[in-house]
């Protein structure tokens, strides 16, 4: 007989002090509270997930979240990644079906957006991984390669990821920055995985094409795996730079 109870589903956000653009960024605090904290108490409005814990490189990241009663794991310092650190939480969950590695900073981001890439999984038992984007409306982002783009099929399944431009016009024209459906969309660096596909994907070896274009999501469809996206009418915004957390204190502010 089949369960109609739910996949369980935990979050885990992979949380390291060391940043390079913006340093300790997860625990500047001009808000009262850390930018952590903001991401967690995020998690936490999402219906979906069973649990919220943060996998910690260092004991200052651990206290921050023991300060504000959130739940941590110490993971290995030497960690290649933040999906090795979460696939190093999941292994000790059992009863996990569905693991979300959310990055820790971004504090934005909304509950609608974690359940629609649970939501995925629950609905396509079939698919190990999900993953969203939302469109592009500017010629400045889509040509920015910080920004990174995804094309997927009718199905909903990626068929690539890039740094640039994806689709490339022959030529260009503005409107179609205007279409609708969108003809640009940005990636969103937020995942769903199934608990054993994860643990599976930590042990692969980089492909080519992820070496390239520095993008570990192309690991899974250079192996021949597929990748749901959802799509999301506005982005989540992460906090990689100075500018990016002074724009993000005055959000807080007004």
């Amino acid at each position: 007989m089949t369960s109609s109870n739910p996949p369980c589903s935990y979050l885990i956000i992979p949380a390291r002090l060391a940043s390079t653009r913006l340093p300790r960024k997860l625990l500047l605090k001009e808000t009262g509270k850390s930018v952590l904290q903001h991401t967690y108490e995020a998690a936490c409005r999402a219906t979906k997930p069973s649990a919220v814990c943060v996998a910690a490189d260092h004991l200052e990241i651990a206290a921050e979240v023991e300060s504000f009663g959130g739940r941590v794991v110490m993971t290995d310092p030497a960690a290649a990644s933040g999906t090795d650190r979460v696939a190093e939480v999941a292994r000790e969950l059992p009863d996990a079906d569905i693991v979300v590695n959310l990055q820790g900073d971004e504090p934005e981001v909304s509950a609608a957006a974690i359940d629609l890439v649970i939501g995925l999984l629950e609905e396509h038992p079939e698919a190990v991984m999900a993953t969203l984007a939302t469109p592009i409306r500017e010629r400045a982002r889509l040509d920015d390669p910080a920004c990174v783009k995804v094309v997927f099929d009718t199905g909903g399944r990626a068929l690539y990821f890039s740094r640039s431009p994806i689709p490339c016009p022959r030529s260009w024209e503005d409107r179609l920055l205007h279409a609708d459906p969108a003809s640009f969309y940005q990636h969103i660096g937020m995942y769903a995985y199934r608990r054993d596909f994860l643990l599976r994907f930590a042990q692969m070896q980089p492909g080519k094409m992820e070496k390239m274009e520095s993008l570990e999501q192309l690991r899974v469809l250079e192996a021949g795996f597929e990748i749901l996206v959802g799509v999301v009418d506005e982005p989540t915004i992460g906090i990689d730079t100075p500018a990016d957390y002074e724009a993000f204190v005055r959000r807080m502010r007004t």
